[in-house]
């Protein structure tokens, strides 16, 4: 096996990332919220994806804006959108720590999925 051929553990760390932001993503959207119930939402998604392998830290916020400007009608709530999401998830895979996130870009109209920042876990 040549060098090139070797899978590091920072192909690894960002690939469980790559997971957990698409599952995260997948999972929730469509998810009926209001202003009473995004909270418990956001702490749902959180404690989600908190539980699997390798996920050392997740912040999930919810554009209540959002939320306001698209509940209307008797029922009072509409539907999670990934535009309403702004997610951070820091990755520690062995010695490699990935901060990922996923937020609404205005520019390209996208909730977008991007890696922040990769390193050595006994670096800050």
């Amino acid at each position: 096996m040549k060098d090139t051929d070797m899978i590091t553990d920072r192909d690894n760390a960002l690939f469980e990332a790559g997971i957990k932001l698409g599952a995260l993503y997948h999972q929730f959207t469509g998810s009926p919220v209001n202003l009473k119930t995004v909270k418990s939402l956001e702490m749902a998604i959180q404690e989600s994806i908190s539980v699997q392998p390798f996920a050392r830290d997740i912040t999930v916020s919810i554009d209540r804006e959002a939320i306001t400007s698209k509940v209307n009608g008797e029922f009072g709530y509409c539907e999670l959108e990934g535009r309403m999401l702004d997610v951070r998830i820091t990755i520690c895979y062995k010695t490699i720590m990935a901060d990922v996130s996923l937020a609404y870009d205005l520019e390209l109209d996208y909730p977008l999925m991007k890696i922040d920042k990769v390193y050595s876990s006994n670096q800050s």
